[in-house]
């Protein structure tokens, strides 16, 4: 099963338009990198904008992936805190609108 751009003639090939069904239910599988309001994506999913999740955000790093999971001393981890640089900034403006950030 595959699915096709709804304006196939804005991409130069069909190997650049194929989605297909995934092994599990209800998946899309497509084989490459795909970008949400840029045409450049430089990572498996690209998003410039907000991004709504309606759920969990599962990463690997959740405590399903860790082992020896203990409390720590709080008054040692607020000395390291207090021993961080905390900075402020403002983007650059060729940045900020590349990336549609209004507020700088």
């Amino acid at each position: 099963f595959f699915f096709q751009a709804s304006n196939p003639g804005q991409f130069e090939n069909d190997s650049d338009v194929l989605w297909q069904r995934g092994h599990v239910p209800e998946t899309i599988v497509y084989h490459g990198r795909v970008g949400i309001n840029t045409d450049a994506p430089d990572e498996a999913l690209v998003v410039c904008g907000n991004a709504k999740v309606m759920g969990r955000i599962m990463h690997p790093s959740d405590s399903r992936a860790k082992q020896n999971i203990r409390e720590v001393d709080t008054n040692e981890q607020l000395r390291r805190i207090t021993q961080m640089r905390l900075v402020e900034y403002d983007y650059k403006p060729e940045f900020a609108s590349v990336m549609g950030i209004k507020n700088t």
